[in-house]
């Protein structure tokens, strides 16, 4: 390869080839892109090989446990490849012993360009990182992801990289305080940060950040996931803040920076500021929560609880009740888990609700009454594992609903005759864990559907072609998960139908052969198959 002399681009990419041809270094004008190196034992394999490359775009060089002497590093000339903007470093990560001070000096000799900007760095044993992740070294760098550096016990300045816009640090198990340092001690640090990330710190006690009062001017996205150990303060002055994410913290108390958007689970006592917040997902054990605070909220869209949250407990909000009167602007509800749960209550007409989702509440027994003048808006209803809701309410559903899923509620399906009116909008059903040996009963469904899911789990054996044929406007038809269904109708199904999934139904699949199905002749005209 090395005799063609004009080759300008040479590119492996998702290959398995480990070695690279020799004298590369010979085609001055020569660019290569690849994909990986895994550093071997024998020379051949080793980190010099790359000295000689003059490297473009990616590259992720593996198995850096492997490089006995630190100079290889130093040969690869990584500070020299000005073509190579985004680069991993990897350590493999099960190993019995490490020895710091080698790959500490590997990784000092491994300093890329000041062009370079993205930088990973996975597994490495060190105690410290290397200097060349300071302002002057690194100048460029926009995303920087520390992950299973377990044995670093002190996070470097990254405050004082001028450009880095995600910074991602998880399982530095050595971390136990993040103080000013982190920062670098300038008041202005993080000028540039969108999105930062800790996740899986299990030692990480303390934050040291009230002092930095202007940091993370343009920061988006703060997200803490699984660090048990921490107490401390968070940052406050976050004006721009858009989605904070707070997980399995069960330690921390602080008070939260202003967000549009929260998501916590599990995360001890927070002082909360609602004022701004557009969407929230909360729930978790150890979390205490008032829904109380939220009340007269008018710009609250989105609220997800799932529960236990046992001290939901105030004037306005029981665990036996829920009423949507408090939440006037929200479009979307989820309510997951509440075990004491019976009932959702409605008394005002709601303009906003458009996504109704309800799921393991077990004592649940009503829905909100006369939905079609209450929830005029809605659009999405799901409902699943709720076995003691045994009807809709009187007055039916709402007019302008199009998707409704229903999933292990037996009770519920023989109220569906009825319960969408004379002029329903429902393109799209879709039923779970259905408890019926014959399914569809005459005039059960509303004729609008376009879309039809049943998944049985074992007890559907007959489909009933009367009940299907009166879907004229049906174009899509699911089976999933019915080992007991026979087959298609004798009649065949309806000529609107276009697209048929069997999935999980052994001895439709059988009948539905091409080569010798006895069904085939009733579905060759169908558009889209999908039978597995």
């Amino acid at each position: 390869m090395h005799l063609l002399t004009n080759l300008c681009r040479l590119e492996f990419k998702e290959t398995k080839v480990r070695k690279n041809p020799p004298h590369l270094g010979k085609l001055k004008n020569l660019k290569v892109v690849m994909n990986y190196f895994n550093v071997g034992l024998s020379r051949e394999f080793s980190l010099q090989r790359l000295g000689e490359i003059n490297l473009d775009g990616s590259l992720s060089i593996q198995e850096l446990q492997n490089v006995e002497n630190s100079l290889d590093a130093l040969e690869a000339d990584l500070k020299n490849k000005i073509h190579l903007v985004t680069l991993e470093l990897l350590w493999e990560g099960n190993r019995n012993s490490i020895d710091s001070k080698k790959e500490e000096d590997v990784i000092v000799n491994l300093q890329p360009s000041k062009n370079l900007k993205e930088l990973s760095i996975f597994g490495y044993g060190g105690k410290q990182f290397p200097k060349w992740l300071l302002e002057n070294s690194l100048w460029n760098m926009t995303s920087l992801v520390l992950d299973e550096c377990e044995s670093c016990q002190r996070l470097p300045p990254l405050g004082l990289l001028p450009f880095l816009k995600v910074l991602e640090i998880t399982k530095l198990d050595g971390i136990v305080n993040i103080d000013a340092d982190f920062h670098g001690n300038n008041s202005c640090s993080f000028k540039s940060i969108e999105r930062l990330k800790f996740s899986n710190m299990s030692q990480w006690e303390k934050w040291d950040c009230q002092a930095v009062t202007g940091a993370f001017p343009r920061l988006h996205e703060l997200s803490i996931t699984n660090c048990p150990k921490l107490k401390g303060q968070l940052p406050e002055q976050l004006d721009p803040l858009k989605t904070l994410q707070i997980e399995h913290c069960e330690q921390l108390e602080a008070s939260t920076p202003r967000a549009l958007y929260l998501n916590l689970f599990s995360c001890g006592k927070l002082q909360l500021e609602w004022a701004t917040v557009k969407r929230l997902a909360m729930g978790g054990h150890n979390m205490e929560a008032s829904l109380q605070e939220m009340v007269g909220s008018d710009i609250l869209e989105h609220l997800m609880i799932n529960s236990p949250l046992e001290s939901i407990n105030d004037d306005c909000v029981s665990l036996w009740t829920f009423p949507l009167d408090i939440f006037p602007t929200l479009n979307t509800l989820l309510l997951i888990g509440f075990p004491t749960l019976q009932m959702i209550s409605q008394g005002l007409i709601h303009n906003h609700l458009k996504h109704l989702e309800i799921i393991r509440c077990h004592k649940l027994e009503s829905l909100p009454a006369n939905m079609p003048m209450v929830l005029p808006s809605l659009r999405f209803l799901s409902i699943e594992e709720c076995p003691r809701l045994e009807s809709f309410p009187e007055g039916g559903l709402p007019s302008n609903l199009e998707v409704l899923e229903i999933n292990n509620c037996s009770r519920l399906i023989g109220s569906l005759k009825g319960a969408f009116g004379d002029n329903p909008s429902l393109k799209r059903l879709c039923i779970e864990k259905l408890d019926a040996k014959c399914f569809p009963d005459e005039g059960l469904l509303p004729l609008s559907l376009t879309s039809l899911t049943i998944s049985c789990g074992g007890n559907l054996e007959k489909l009933n072609y009367i009940g299907l044929y009166q879907l004229s406007s049906l174009k899509m038809l699911g089976l999933k998960n019915c080992p007991n269904l026979q087959g298609v109708p004798e009649e065949g199904l309806p000529k609107s139908v276009s697209s048929l999934q069997i999935v999980q139904c052994p001895l439709v699949k059988q009948r539905c052969q091409k080569e010798g199905g006895e069904d085939w002749k009733k579905i060759a005209h169908i558009q889209e198959l999908y039978i597995s």
